[in-house]
Order: C-alpha cells, then sequence, then structure tokens
C-alpha cells in the first residue's frame, strides 16, 4: 500500500515538478537503470550489446520527432534527411579538421537544427498531409545534395571514414565501450524530453497541437513555436545521426534514406505519440520486431526446404510479417506502448481495490 495516492500531500514546488513522485515509477526506473548499468552490458552476448547499441541510437532520434510530430503536431518524413546532415557535419569535422566527438556530434545537431528551421518554414502556412509531403521533399533534396556535392560528401559513392571516438584518453571501439558510449547520449536525451515537455516552451507545442488558433488568441506565438519544434526535432536527428556514423565508422547517404524515416515515424506511433516512454518503447519495438521474426523464421524454414525456396522467400516474408504485426497492433492499442504500461501502472496503483 505504499505507493497509493490517497490526496495530493505535495508541500514544496520541488515535490510538486517532479519527474517521478509516486515510489510506483520511481523504483522500476531504479531497476531498469541497474539492469542497464550493471547486469546487461557484463552478462549480454556482443550481438545482443549491437542490438541494445542501435536501440540506443535509435530511443535519440525517436524523443526528437516525437517532440516534433507527438508534442507539437507536425508530421515530418524526413527524419532521415535530418540524421544524414547531422552524420556528414561530424564527418567532416572529424576527418578534415580533426575534431573530436564532443565537438562533432554537438556540430551535427546544430547545423542540423539550422537546416530544420529551413524546412520548417512551410509549416508556417501548411499543417497535416501537406507538412508531410514538404518534409518529404526535403528527404529527396538533402540525399540529392549529399549524392552528388562532392564538397559534402567527398565523392565516391558519398561515403566518409568516421575516426572513432576518445573519451578520457579511451579509444570507444569494442561493443562494451559503445554501449555506455551511447546510454549515456540516451540518457541524457531522455531528460531533457522529459522537463521540455514541462517547461513554458512544451506546454506552448502541446496548445498549438491541440488548436493552433486558440493557441494564438490567448498570446502563444505559434510560428515560433511550430520553428523551434522544428529546430530542437532536428537537433535531436543530428545527434542520433552522428552517433549513428560513429558507431559504424562511415557516414553514407544509404543509412538514411526514406525507409529510416518510415521507421522512424512507426516508432513513435507504435511507443506513443507526445511520450518519452513511448519513444523508447517504440524505438526498442522497432528494431527488435526484424530480429524476433528473423529468428522465428530461420528456425521455421528448415520444415518446408522442400516445398519452396526458403532463402528467397524468407526476407518478403519477414517483410510482410513486420507490417502486419504493426497493422495489428495499432488496431489493438492506437495509444502505443505507452498506454499499455500507463494501464498497468494504474491498475497496481488502485490494486486489490477497483477504484
Amino acid at each position: 500500500m505504499f505507493f497509493r495516492e490517497a490526496g495530493t500531500f505535495k508541500t514544496s514546488y520541488a515535490a510538486d515538478m517532479a519527474l517521478y513522485p509516486l515510489p510506483l515509477s520511481r523504483w522500476p526506473l531504479a531497476a531498469i537503470g541497474i539492469v542497464l548499468l550493471l547486469v546487461l552490458p557484463f552478462t549480454a552476448s556482443p550481438y545482443v550489446l549491437t542490438v541494445c547499441d542501435l536501440i540506443l541510437v535509435a530511443v535519440v532520434g525517436a524523443i526528437g520527432l516525437n517532440i516534433l510530430t507527438g508534442n507539437t503536431g507536425q508530421i515530418s518524413i524526413g527524419q532521415g534527411a535530418f540524421m544524414a546532415v547531422g552524420a556528414y557535419t561530424a564527418a567532416k569535422l572529424g576527418t578534415v579538421y580533426g575534431a573530436p566527438f564532443w565537438v562533432g556530434i554537438p556540430a551535427g545537431g546544430v547545423v542540423t537544427a539550422l537546416v530544420g528551421v529551413i524546412v520548417g518554414f512551410p509549416s508556417l502556412r501548411i499543417k497535416g498531409l501537406y507538412l508531410a509531403i514538404a518534409t518529404l521533399a526535403a528527404q529527396f533534396i538533402i540525399e540529392w545534395l549529399i549524392n552528388h556535392v562532392t564538397w559534402i560528401s567527398g565523392g565516391i559513392q558519398a561515403t566518409i571514414q568516421m575516426p572513432h571516438p576518445v573519451v578520457f584518453g579511451i579509444v570507444v571501439q569494442s561493443q562494451l565501450q559503445f554501449y555506455f558510449f551511447l546510454l549515456a547520449f540516451a540518457v541524457v536525451a531522455a531528460i531533457a524530453a522529459k522537463n521540455f515537455g514541462r517547461s513554458r516552451l512544451g506546454r506552448a507545442c502541446i496548445a498549438v497541437r491541440d488548436q493552433d488558433i486558440a493557441a494564438e488568441i490567448i498570446g502563444i506565438d505559434i510560428y515560433r513555436t511550430k520553428l523551434t519544434a522544428f529546430a530542437i526535432s532536428s537537433f535531436y536527428a543530428g545527434v542520433a545521426g552522428a552517433l549513428y556514423s560513429y558507431y559504424l565508422g562511415i557516414a553514407n547517404y544509404e543509412q538514411f534514406q526514406l525507409d529510416v524515416s518510415i521507421d522512424y515515424l512507426a516508432m513513435i506511433i507504435i511507443g506513443g505519440l507526445g511520450s518519452v516512454t513511448g519513444s523508447i518503447l517504440g524505438a526498442a519495438f522497432i528494431t527488435l520486431l526484424p530480429v524476433v521474426i528473423r529468428r522465428a523464421l530461420a528456425g521455421v524454414g528448415p520444415m518446408f526446404a522442400g516445398s519452396f525456396d526458403v532463402e528467397g522467400v524468407l526476407p518478403e516474408l519477414r517483410l510482410c510479417i513486420f507490417g502486419g504485426l504493426i497493422i495489428l497492433f495499432l488496431i489493438a492499442e492506437p495509444e502505443g506502448l505507452d498506454r499499455l504500461w500507463r494501464n498497468v501502472r494504474n491498475y497496481f496503483r488502485t490494486w486489490p481495490f477497483s477504484y
């Protein structure tokens, strides 16, 4: 009964503004932190750590997109292009000017934020599906520029080799080292986004999302709010792109094509729009689902080896199952994984009572 709420007992502003005021919220978070820091990295295989690293990169990008789409209501299908801008910015600074990662990654975010503001200008006049088409156009334009402007991409195959990041004299190159490296960025990104949602600007973004005309009437500058949301979201995307390129060791535009933008949009829809927790859950779900399907089909495939070409069918079948599961999940719970978590949390807040 120690986590029950029987009234409002906040006696200070700090208590009222706490991110996790209930023990039911704090203790699972503390347990997850212990697992992520002390258990998982030292017990998991290199393959599992590789998947975890990809999830951590996806978390940063998904949180940024959710600030724009979930919190502000601005649909974007250009997340992959924004990530490419951050990746190539960090790559150019690291290879041409020898800048360390702690310069290249923030610089990638800042340059991407500036590009995001330019792309966000159409949001001052259009919204909804029209804005989605505008961001889709930005995806193709940025891809073309990276692929054809040699000053940006370096020319041959638009590929730039990335130097390994160095932290306190340690060269980050193993899966375990990258795990802690990426985990630090993911935690900072989540905490910053959580606090952004409670700030004045974050509340303004929600007001613009819910009813932009009413928000303007009460004094919110909707143009500045939309452009700021584009800048913050693009900054997150640029950081995610730079992290991904540092992790892979190369920056290549093929890593950030349209399918990547669709994946990130699926992450925030399945995880839950307007929720940091939903962004994390959605990033994990979309990253893990192809891995689980691949493993399952690899086990079932030999059973039908004599019936048809298993190796030729498995890739297409995996995509069909992937899409079908996403559709099924959206039908069963359109508010995402975050809603499922809140249902479980609310149940235990009142258990064993029904009220």
